[in-house]
């Protein structure tokens, strides 16, 4: 799921490509070294750095309340496809088992209509499911097994399948929050110069891809500049852009096997 401390981590990532675009080991597109983080900025340190001349640049959330922004339906969206490590070959009414059979798999045969299928648990081995799938077709036909290959007696259509469990995500919420990009600096030239390479690449940016694989819709808000007379070389610039971004559940479902067949008349069994 996104939080607003993910969402805060991706604008810190997008101000640190944008003033380290070669990376933390090149100098920064200012020359002097900047400091980009989430939170607010220590007294004592942002006073030592200003006087050596570098630049501190930090995210966070504004104080006024999020906004609960949802709008979409309560539906599950797949994260990525996973491709079952075990296979079933058939020819004719000869299936073969192979493959790795890791947990989170379904294998099945079709056979005259008659369904069985068995979830693969850890320890399993081509050889026990097929062993597996011969115990539950002998209720009704004739089955003999040779390590992972099964013979059924008979003459009509057979099919093998092997289905595995498959990662989603299930958008629970949305809001809205406003975040407060400043950019501290000991002079009004390095603000500027700081403050308008961070603001001209965000208002290109239309969403802020986060660690959940989501994103969030990125608007700017305003901004303000504040240089304050007690830090003779504390010059701010304070952008403010909103972030619409989503709360997501993880969950991995089963999928069906034989979902999509069409019989002339019904099944005759389900074993499984």
């Amino acid at each position: 799921m996104a939080d607003h401390a993910d969402v805060e981590e991706a604008l810190v990532r997008l101000a640190a490509d944008v003033l380290y675009p070669e990376g933390a080991q090149a100098p920064s597109v200012v020359g002097t070294v900047c400091r980009i983080y989430r939170g607010w900025p220590t007294g004592a340190a942002l006073d030592a750095d200003l006087q050596a001349g570098r630049v501190h640049v930090t995210v966070f959330p504004e104080a006024r309340p999020q906004v609960v922004t949802t709008r979409h339906p309560d539906r599950h969206e797949p994260i990525a496809t996973v491709v079952p490590g075990l296979s079933i070959s058939v020819a004719g009414r000869q299936a073969s088992v192979a493959g790795v059979a890791h947990e989170g798999q379904v294998a099945g045969l079709l056979v005259d209509a008659m369904a069985v299928v068995h979830r693969t648990a850890r320890g399993d081995t081509p050889e026990m499911v097929a062993a597996v799938l011969a115990t539950y077709l002998r209720t009704r036909l004739i089955v003999t097994v040779d390590g992972a290959t099964l013979t059924v007696a008979g003459q009509g259509p057979m099919l093998g399948r092997v289905v595995a469990d498959q990662p989603v995500r299930r958008e629970t919420r949305r809001q809205r929050q406003v975040f407060r990009l400043s950019a501290w600096c000991p002079d009004p030239a390095t603000r500027d110069r700081v403050a308008a390479a961070i603001d001209t690449r965000l208002s290109a940016v239309d969403f802020v891809e986060l660690a959940d694989g989501t994103s969030g819709r990125l608007l700017f808000r305003g901004s303000s500049v504040l240089d304050q007379g007690r830090r003779a070389r504390l010059y701010r610039r304070d952008l403010l852009y909103s972030v619409d971004y989503a709360t997501t559940v993880a969950e991995t479902l089963p999928v069906m096997i034989f979902g999509d067949m069409k019989f002339g008349a019904p099944p005759r069994s389900f074993i499984g």
